[in-house]
């Protein structure tokens, strides 16, 4: 078995359509399926079923295919170690963040890494805390910033600090004027929230039912902007990280501080255990965690 049958077979794997993975791969569709039927007379099994013009992985394609990630995987590692050997800066970094990481924690982070390392191609992604943890393990994140602590197998934490959660309210509204609202208050005025399988969420829910309440949102939406829409248009107030809205520049809302109890989040990065860390992979940790230090009094 060649490792360009391999990367082959993991093309036409991950597109199960031959004609796109000779696309991607830059070679003509006969030549793509001579090779795969090469490599499968040498394993001794199909790897695909054909059904007309549709396929699928065999039992035995779907063995390969697990395996063959790894090899890759291991590829890439070994190169990742190759650069720092040789003191190359290059190569690519892909960040999964938080929604609300991406607004406020890494802008000055990611302007002085592009200046110490501008041969690295950057990527930040912003996503949901379990699409960060299925990126990982899927090996398309090197590098997430979600909520702490994961109790997941394979994964690795740096936590980096603990903040508040707040109530964000419009400007007219009863509670604006406070200094500080109990949680248990909120039973009385509509709240605009994320679903229940965003960890916010369950956050918020956790803490609620601690006190014996359970929150009954007027409303759920699944995005930041749509949160904030919201409340500045009366509909209700929510509940977001205390630095998101400290720079949140809106003249409609305010943010009031929440109490009894006082609601917290855990923020850190996430990495494979297994991974490599490379030079640009630590010093972006490195940059994240020096703005990270004005969060950590933010009570």
């Amino acid at each position: 078995m060649e490792l360009r049958q391999l990367e082959y077979f993991m093309a036409v794997s991950n597109e199960l359509h031959f004609s796109r993975a000779a696309d991607k791969l830059n070679i003509s569709q006969p030549t793509l399926s001579q090779q795969i039927k090469i490599l499968e007379g040498e394993v001794g099994v199909p790897l695909f079923d054909r059904i007309g013009k549709k396929i699928a992985l065999t039992e035995a394609g779907e063995i390969l295919l697990h395996y063959g990630e790894r090899v890759f995987y291991e590829i890439e590692q070994a190169q990742a170690a190759l650069r720092d050997l040789n003191g190359l800066q290059t190569g690519k970094l892909a960040v999964g963040s938080l929604l609300t990481c991406v607004s406020y924690l890494l802008p000055s982070a990611i302007a002085t890494f592009k200046q110490l390392y501008p041969n690295v191609e950057l990527s930040v992604y912003g996503w949901k805390a379990r699409d960060i943890k299925t990126g990982l393990f899927e090996n398309h994140l090197d590098l997430g910033i979600s909520f702490l602590p994961t109790d997941e197998d394979g994964l690795t934490s740096i936590p980096l600090y603990t903040e508040d959660l707040s109530l964000a309210v419009p400007v007219d509204h009863m509670l604006a004027a406070n200094t500080e609202v109990d949680l248990e208050t909120l039973n009385h005025y509509p709240i605009v929230l994320f679903p229940p399988d965003y960890y916010l969420r369950q956050l918020i829910d956790k803490y609620s039912s601690e006190i014996g309440m359970t929150l009954k949102p007027t409303l759920e939406v699944t995005t930041l902007d749509s949160l904030v829409q919201m409340v500045s248009e009366g509909i209700g107030a929510t509940i977001l990280p205390s630095s998101y809205l400290d720079q949140l520049t809106h003249a409609r809302i305010t943010n009031v501080r929440l109490v009894n109890p006082t609601v917290e989040q855990q923020i850190g990065f996430l990495y494979r255990e297994d991974k490599f860390m490379c030079m640009t992979t630590r010093a972006f940790i490195q940059q994240v965690t020096q703005i990270s230090e004005t969060f950590k009094t933010i009570k």
